[in-house]
């Protein structure tokens, strides 16, 4: 992007544009308005690798392998649910359960993301991981559907939410320039989670019985999160001057509430396909054993998604491939229930994980590029609040299509046309950004 194109303006003259040289590196992309804040000048010191960093970033990414990656795995659990434990629950109210967990990974972020800010790290990390833990080995002994709920839902929901928070505040303190690339390895540990553990319950539950299952689950989960303890570190200092708990000046830049906006309609579409391919599959007439395996497919080939899209949002800005991934994510969905042979269902389920692993790696890159490093926390907080709203009605709203249609077909349109219209904010938000239809945003 040209230095005549990258101006932004004064704040105490709008009309005088500030140089190219002014703004913050890599996200030249962000044109900020009056009330968007300023960067830390101590960023320009971030070390953008080394060992302590890439272990940090390592820990992080088991740490969201036994999250992010577990909740991922919800699919296993619809389909084992619906037909064992709770059958004679609606697949909508069953996925309530999946839509909490999924919802509770975002909703923690304000307060977390508050925590944060202040300092706290690994006194939240290590509670968390201890719930995570003791919820898993405990679902075995749900009887009711509340409480699933209460411990699948809630539980390991919000556990995995200060985790994931964690994750997402700590990682700019390490990386800058290559911040896509680091946040790109650390969502590809929940790729990889998202891929294994799936086989694993599947295989357990064939073999054992569904409490030792969950049991042996638990203890690899804390093999993973006990690597997240021992590396998991700040390199900044807290904010002394933390002002308000909710900072919502932020909301007065048009291009963090677009952008928030637009995480909230792609949230209430992303993960429908990823929910119910593997019950789809079945009701086609699919051998089961592959059907069951679609979820682990979509999420192994996510990991090319989370990789290549981190990559490529340093080089190009995350927006600009925010935008084509999330394209392919909604067309895929489309398509989703059309696919009736075993061949199709992979190439969906494998197009599907590529391009939707773009939409998770990346999406909180534009808000910590517009944020002050010690301010991440807060700030990614709150979009990933509003963002978890999204997450919770979704699925529900798709079991809920399924129900009263009996079709996947008007599900896939109902979760197709969200990733469009977030598509779409997402291009409002990048003019917002630059100003103009060319540069790096």
């Amino acid at each position: 992007m040209s230095s005549e194109s990258a101006t932004t303006l004064h704040p105490s003259n709008p009309s005088t544009p500030l140089p190219f040289e002014e703004k913050r590196g890599s996200f030249l992309d962000v044109e900020k308005a009056p009330a968007s804040p300023p960067v830390d000048e101590g960023d320009s010191e971030c070390p953008d690798g080394g060992l302590k960093a890439w272990l940090c970033i390592f820990g992080i990414a088991c740490g969201l392998c036994a999250t992010f990656g577990f909740v991922n795995s919800w699919g296993v659990f619809q389909a084992y649910y619906e037909e064992l434990t709770l059958r004679n629950r609606s697949p909508s109210d069953i996925a309530w359960i999946g839509s909490i967990q999924y919802a509770c990974v975002f909703m923690p972020g304000l307060a977390f993301g508050r925590l944060f800010d202040m300092g706290y790290l690994r006194l939240p990390v290590g509670a968390a991981s201890a719930l995570l833990v003791a919820c898993t080995m405990l679902i075995p002994e749900c009887k009711e559907f509340w409480h699933f709920l209460l411990c699948q839902g809630f539980g390991i929901g919000l556990a995995s939410g200060v985790i994931f928070t964690a994750a997402a505040g700590t990682a700019p303190h390490w990386f800058s320039k290559k911040l896509g690339l680091a946040l790109a390895c650390v969502a590809g540990g929940s790729s990889i989670g998202g891929t294994i553990f799936p086989i694993i319950l599947r295989n357990l539950i064939e073999r054992q019985s569904f409490g030792w299952t969950l049991r042996i689950t638990g203890f690899i989960l804390a093999g993973f999160l006990l690597m997240l303890n021992l590396t998991i570190s700040r390199r900044l200092p807290p904010k002394k001057d933390l002002g308000p708990f909710l900072n919502l000046s932020m909301f007065k830049s048009p291009a963090y509430t677009v952008y928030t906006l637009s995480l909230f309609v792609g949230f209430l579409g992303i993960y429908s396909a990823l929910t119910y391919i593997s019950l789809s599959g079945i009701t086609e007439g699919v051998d089961p054993n592959l059907s069951f395996y679609l979820t682990s497919i979509a999420n192994g080939c996510s990991l090319i998604g989370r990789l290549g899209g981190g990559l490529l949002a340093d080089r190009f800005g995350p927006v600009n491939i925010l935008i084509p991934g999330t394209l392919i994510a909604a067309v895929t969905t489309y398509a989703w229930p059309f696919a009736t042979t075993k061949g199709s269902l992979v190439a969906i389920a494998v197009i599907y994980g590529a391009s939707s692993g773009v939409y998770v790696s990346i999406n909180p890159l534009p808000i910590t590029r517009m944020s002050k490093v010690q301010e991440v926390g807060t700030n990614v907080g709150m979009a990933f609040s509003v963002m978890s709203c999204g997450a919770l009605a979704g699925p529900p709203i798709a079991g809920a299509i399924l129900d009263h249609t009996g079709s996947f077909k008007n599900v896939g349109y109902y979760a197709g046309t969200c990733l469009v219209a977030s598509v779409a904010l997402f291009f409002v938000a990048r003019q917002l950004i630059l100003g103009g239809f060319k540069g790096h945003a």
